[in-house]
């Protein structure tokens, strides 16, 4: 097959992969007293956390390419007409999460981690968070229904349910873990997108033929 620019775009959500996943292991380095297994991974990139400056170095190809491949890859089955019209809007909606994402976090970042949501960026930071998981678990279950009636997307479906998986795990964790666990189950949410965007970047890197 021969590669245009889009398809090496694809490469971009496995930078992304890597950038977040540098950033989540190597931040608490510079945040002395952070607990990975009680506290969450945005309380690194807090305004006030010691980390900070840390953290956007790192997560700064992340910032990028996350974006860059989600919408790539929106790009790409829009105009290939690639799967069903419930497939493409899955697609559409998970690069809307990573836009909405990128912007809303970097609008309303966390003032101070581990404190009481109080103040207007705070209150907005949690309502980002909220638009981003609705659009992630929209996004997932039409790719998984998609994934279920068409066996050319069928690769793109089964890894959208292990994101979903995952993502629920997280979710339903943090509620019912105890304190001292809540970082290790957020974390499994906050993998579950990047991964699957990676995952997408590698079909896109592919042209989608090894579905």
């Amino acid at each position: 097959m021969r590669r245009e620019l889009i398809h090496w775009l694809g490469l971009t959500g496995v930078l992304a992969l890597l950038s977040y996943t540098a950033a989540v292991v190597l931040s608490p380095l510079a945040y002395s007293g952070y607990n990975r297994m009680a506290q969450a991974v945005s309380d690194l990139s807090a305004e006030a956390a010691p980390s900070k400056q840390l953290w956007n170095r790192l997560a700064a190809p992340y910032n990028v390419c996350g974006v860059v491949c989600a919408t790539s890859v929106a790009l790409f089955v829009s105009q290939k007409v690639v799967g069903s019209w419930l497939f493409r809007v899955g697609i559409y909606l998970f690069a809307a999460m990573n836009w909405v994402s990128a912007l809303g976090y970097g609008l309303f970042p966390l003032a101070d981690g581990g404190k009481e949501i109080a103040s207007f960026q705070e209150i907005m930071h949690m309502a980002v968070t909220a638009a981003v998981v609705l659009l992630s678990i929209a996004s997932l279950i039409c790719l998984i229904v998609a994934g279920c009636r068409e066996k050319s997307v069928r690769g793109i479906g089964l890894w959208a349910a292990v994101a979903f998986v995952l993502m629920l795990a997280g979710s339903i964790g943090t509620g019912i873990v105890p304190p001292h666990y809540f970082g290790i189950a957020e974390r499994f949410s906050v993998f579950a997108a990047v991964g699957f965007n990676a995952a997408l970047g590698m079909y896109l890197f592919h042209g989608f033929k090894r579905m």
